[in-house]
């Protein structure tokens, strides 16, 4: 009989608590559908396509422009942090535009490439930018709200816990209103002991530093955490931690959903999850 790694789970356990493509057969079909639907989104709507933020060919953003001085909301994909692209999620935009948001994909370099510190670093880098040119598209830099799944919802958090004029000494302490992290992932040790990191090759000290639910949180706003009833033990586990440890975070529990199936109801304006960020946001 093998020995715990994590909690009360075995090597084998952890793993399939993680596995979320053999977890959601349906995974592939949602794929192929989101990249139909993002494809779409960037051929038929106004927008300013592969804007760079930073140094590397990774450091990408797509802006697409909603009502003028109306406020700004920021997507980070998931994939694990090894996998996807910015233009995969485009569809999200389809739950914004309608309610007159200046929405911003991110992109960001992916582990093993560069590693998870330094992917960090460029999302707060996205958000950086955004802020300081936020006049260029006509966005209201006063009213910035972030959003992510999964991997994105990490980052999301991780944005939440930014000492902001540390990173850059021209913002506020708070440049950003709120965040919605979508079934995100908050303690980074049970993926370090996960199938997962053989990619990742996070260390110890590594996970600790990127693990929101260790971190001091500096941006105050709500932070809102979606997470489908048909997700497992791990990820509910994942987010009461982030609740628990930090004030002012809810979590929304969304019934028939998985971890896919939540994220594409950013497909559409009515869809649950979309009314709960309209909401957030004050518009629609």
């Amino acid at each position: 009989m093998t020995g715990t790694v994590f909690g009360d789970y075995d090597q084998a356990g952890l793993d399939a608590q993680y596995d979320n493509r053999a977890k959601v057969p349906a995974f592939a079909e949602h794929m192929e559908r989101w990249q139909r639907l993002s494809r779409e989104v960037r051929e038929t709507l106004p927008a300013q396509l592969n804007v760079s933020f930073g140094p590397s060919a990774a450091e990408k953003l797509d802006i697409f422009p909603g009502e003028p001085g109306a406020p700004i909301h920021i997507f980070y994909h998931g994939g694990y942090w090894r996998a996807l692209h910015k233009d995969d999620f485009s569809f999200v935009v389809g739950s914004l535009q309608p309610a007159g948001v200046n929405t911003v994909v991110v992109n960001y370099a992916l582990v093993p490439s560069v590693d998870m510190a330094e992917l960090v670093r460029q999302c707060r880098a996205a958000l950086a930018w955004i802020w300081h040119n936020a006049a260029t598209f006509d966005g209201d830099r006063e009213r910035i709200y972030i959003s992510g799944h999964s991997a994105g919802g990490h980052l999301v958090a991780m944005m939440m816990a930014t000492d902001w004029p540390a990173f850059d000494a021209g913002l506020p302490r708070e440049p950003l209103r709120a965040g919605c992290a979508i079934s995100g992932l908050y303690d980074l040790e049970a993926i370090r002991l996960s199938f997962l990191n053989e990619d990742l090759g996070m260390s110890e000290q590594a996970a600790a530093a990127l693990s929101p639910v260790l971190l001091p949180r500096h941006c105050s706003g709500p932070l809102e955490l979606p997470l489908g009833d048909l997700e497992g033990p791990e990820y509910f586990r994942q987010s009461a931690d982030l609740a628990a440890a930090w004030a002012n975070t809810e979590i929304l529990p969304m019934e028939g959903h998985d971890h896919f199936s939540i994220c594409a109801q950013l497909e559409s304006p009515d869809s649950q999850l979309a009314g709960m960020i309209h909401r957030q946001m004050g518009v629609g």
